[in-house]
């Protein structure tokens, strides 16, 4: 039990004081896994040079701005 606990009391000291330790440790739960989602995003934006992508949608036909509404003003000279 005590040697369980000196393992825990190092491991905590070196991630605590130890930047190179911590970024190995980051990399090491997350860096591999975020590269792998980087690539695959990659792969499925992947487009020619100059293709052209245009989202229609059917749904909203009708202009989003009506023309706003209609407010008075006066002239100061």
């Amino acid at each position: 039990m005590k040697i369980i606990f000196n393992i825990l009391l190092i491991l905590i000291a070196l991630i605590a004081f130890v930047p190179a330790f911590r970024r190995f440790l980051f990399w090491l739960l997350v860096g591999r896994q975020l590269v792998k989602e980087q690539k695959k995003a990659n792969q499925t934006t992947k487009r020619r040079e100059g293709e052209i992508r245009v989202d229609t949608s059917k749904a909203n036909d009708k202009p989003r701005f009506d023309g706003g509404e209609y407010v008075d003003y006066e002239d100061i000279k």
